[in-house]
């Protein structure tokens, strides 16, 4: 067996055996299943992937907090004066009340423009055929249509909320948000975008950028643009239509192993990807 059989067999095998039930109870994007409207899902999905900073239970709680603040049917529950006063007193991290407001204010001017989030992204996409410039964008008219820039304080909440994907970034909680809209239904994404999944590039978190590093896949030591997209290419070897569709199983991985990045046989011991770690090769 060549070392690309090897490592795709111990992809799958990760992904096959991840508890995808459980995982979703703690992950952020498992929030988005309580929602059938498909407009509803794209702001809650936008509001989970903006916030997701840190500990994992703090989201989810965070997220729990302003989906009860914003109402039921986050794309139409309340006007954007009395959305403002509900977030009052939210906050996370650099993030306050009024930030989420007018992120979700702006989101649903788009909508209303364009009909979805996802047709608005479409356009920005057969326009340019440049992940980068059409995510950047998106992220524009969302920001615009919210009034979402640093304030005259010089807060970075506002602007910092939707990342920049001009900076040269991974932008990965705008990748965790593409990720849940484009690809396939399979009980984890939506596939309820227009968009092909082999666009995708993965959220390069501190662990898939070290899972990434072990197994060969980038040599780079920063979460940049250029990194995702080296990780990406080389998980499209073994799925070039699907490549972020190992994210969700390695990124859980990542968390509950707590990956040392050297050879360590206690801290190692039951890794999935351990067989093929550069480490234990």
């Amino acid at each position: 067996m060549s070392k690309n059989d090897s490592i795709k067999k111990t992809l799958d095998d990760v992904r096959r055996r991840c508890d995808v039930e459980a995982r979703l109870r703690v992950d952020p994007g498992g929030v988005l299943h309580r929602y059938d409207d498909p407009l509803d899902r794209e702001i809650v999905g936008l509001v989970a992937a903006c916030i997701a900073f840190g500990n994992v239970k703090t989201i989810r709680s965070k997220l729990e907090d302003a989906l009860v603040r914003i109402g039921p049917r986050p794309a139409e529950s309340c006007g954007p004066a009395a959305l403002i006063k509900r977030m009052r007193g939210w906050k996370h991290r650099v993030f306050l009340g009024e930030d989420i407001a007018k992120l979700v204010i702006g989101a649903r001017l788009v909508q209303a423009r364009h009909g979805s989030l996802g047709a608005r992204f479409k356009i920005d996409w057969d326009e340019t055929q440049n992940l980068k410039e059409s995510l950047a964008r998106f992220v524009d008219a969302i920001r615009d249509a919210g009034k979402l820039h640093a304030l005259v304080s010089g807060r970075r909440g506002p602007a910092h909320l939707l990342g920049d994907p001009r900076a040269g970034s991974a932008c990965k909680r705008l990748m965790l948000y593409l990720r849940w809209m484009v690809r396939p239904a399979d009980g984890i994404d939506f596939g309820q975008w227009p968009i092909s999944p082999s666009i995708l590039l993965l959220p390069v978190d501190t662990h898939i950028h070290k899972l990434s590093r072990n197994l060969g896949f980038t040599r780079r030591h920063d979460l940049s643009w250029k990194t995702a997209e080296e990780i990406a290419a080389a998980l499209a070897v073994f799925d070039p239509k699907d490549p972020a569709k190992y994210d969700f199983a390695l990124c859980h991985m990542g968390m509950l192993q707590r990956c040392p990045s050297r050879r360590d046989a206690a801290r190692c011991e039951g890794c999935g990807v351990q067989p093929v770690c550069v480490h234990w090769r």
